[in-house]
């Protein structure tokens, strides 16, 4: 069985928006909307992984039912029930999207990889920002972070074929 998981799409994110942060995919809380909207409609589980204190996007207001899992780590599997969670529920493969790409999506999808879990990342549903201490540039580390998760951890797809597939 497949899930949407929806990471870090809290209110944190939308003041970093706001402040003109540089980052990539300002369509990502859109394309998560019309992803959880397809996985709903198809009965499929929507999961959101959040810090506590702070409020979710509208994107990512979970609905009745609907898991929610608040971490205190980067990945939503260290410090969460998530690994058992998806187990009990038969879930096998999950779709990723959120907040931040070279952090919290990244070491979720890493961590979710190597629990034998199939995980794809839904580029334009991912939000990554600079890294201005480094002089990286939001694109440069996003096309990085996709490029290392696509090469050992993770297929990646757009929204358009998320929702086709």
């Amino acid at each position: 069985m497949k899930a949407l998981i929806i990471i870090d799409m809290q209110m944190d994110m939308q003041h970093r928006l706001d402040s003109g942060r540089e980052h990539v995919n300002p369509e990502a809380p859109g394309n998560i909307a019309a992803l959880a909207a397809a996985f709903r409609q198809k009965r499929q589980p929507v999961i959101h992984a959040g810090n506590a204190g702070y409020g979710p996007m509208p994107c990512d207001e979970a609905l009745e039912g609907e898991a929610v899992v608040i971490k205190t780590t980067s990945s939503a599997f260290a410090s969460t029930h998530l690994e058992q969670h998806l187990r009990n529920a038969g879930i096998t493969s999950l779709v990723v999207t959120g907040a931040v790409a070279g952090f919290c999506v990244n070491s979720t999808v890493r961590a979710g990889a190597d629990l034998g879990f199939r995980m794809t990342v839904v580029r334009d549903a991912v939000i990554g920002f600079d890294l201005p201490d480094a002089g990286i540039s939001a694109r440069a580390a996003f096309d990085v972070t996709m490029a290392f998760l696509e090469a050992d951890f993770a297929s990646i797809a757009d929204t358009a074929a998320a929702l086709a597939g």
